[in-house]
């Protein structure tokens, strides 16, 4: 598996992840958690770009 194939799935996953934190946090009240979340959402997110521009640049050099 490519490179940036594994960054866009470990990107999607830490969206998810960041997701559920983060409606954890609303439903206990818990704007740590909440916050914890939607970090770990935005990280994912720029994970999974990465990986997608890295699999760009592998298309143009094969």
């Amino acid at each position: 598996m490519k490179p940036g194939t594994k960054d866009e799935i470990k990107g999607k996953f830490h969206e998810v992840k960041g997701k559920v934190k983060e409606k954890a946090g609303k439903v206990t009240n818990n704007s740590d958690l909440e916050s914890k979340g939607i970090a770990a959402y935005h990280a994912g997110n720029v994970e999974k770009k990465i990986g997608k521009i890295e699999n760009q640049e592998e298309r143009k050099r094969a």
